[in-house]
């Protein structure tokens, strides 16, 4: 478990002065999450680089992280309506998450989200952090475990719908390789087109 120490310290620290209301980065938001995930991903390689051999590419798993990304699109989406009718807060909450994409290119956003931000994530929290939390006590302890913390990092924005997103996402994401731990391919592809979705192409 030492191993896991230094990386998740890293996370939290990474995700406070992304989300965090009093410190003022000289990097925008976009910069410092791509900077974020490079460090993740990076650390993930060299500290236990064997989530590589869950890495299998197919066309299977391209189309199944597809239909992933678009089931939890649409659970946003009804979680959405559902959420605006019930907290007066909810909507408010969302758009402040969306303001982050304001005066910023969205085809560059999309990249980023695509091609490094998604993929780093969901190879440091499920191929790197959960993997490990199972490998040392079970499967179960290990999904449960990194579920809470991949909420939690989310909490120094203090948007209640964000924190919910974070656990939902963790939760889809987190069983999946709970279940189906050799198809990480398949939940690194749902991440990335899930990110972009969401923020570029169709946003909720």
């Amino acid at each position: 478990m030492k191993r896991l120490v230094l990386p998740l310290l890293t996370a939290a620290a990474l995700w406070f002065l992304m989300f965090n209301p009093w410190i003022s980065m000289p990097l925008d938001f976009w910069t410092m999450m791509t900077l974020s995930g490079c460090i993740l991903l990076m650390m993930a390689l060299l500290i236990d680089p064997h989530w590589l051999a869950d890495v299998k590419v197919s066309w299977k798993g391209f189309f199944t992280g597809i239909a992933l990304a678009l089931v939890l699109w649409g659970i946003f989406w009804v979680g959405d309506k559902v959420a605006t009718w019930m907290f007066p807060f909810a909507r408010p909450q969302v758009d402040t998450i969306y303001s982050m994409k304001e005066s910023q290119n969205e085809w560059v956003i999309g990249a980023l989200l695509l091609f490094i931000i998604g993929p780093a994530e969901e190879i440091f929290w499920r191929g790197f952090v959960q993997r490990n939390i199972s490998k040392r006590w079970t499967a179960n302890v290990g999904f449960v475990a990194t579920l809470l913390v991949y909420g939690l990092v989310h909490l120094w924005k203090f948007n209640f719908m964000l924190i919910m997103a974070a656990f939902v996402c963790g939760l889809v994401w987190g069983l999946a390789y709970r279940l189906w731990p050799k198809q990480l391919f398949a939940l690194i592809v749902s991440h990335a087109v899930w990110d972009t979705l969401v923020f570029v192409v169709w946003p909720i």
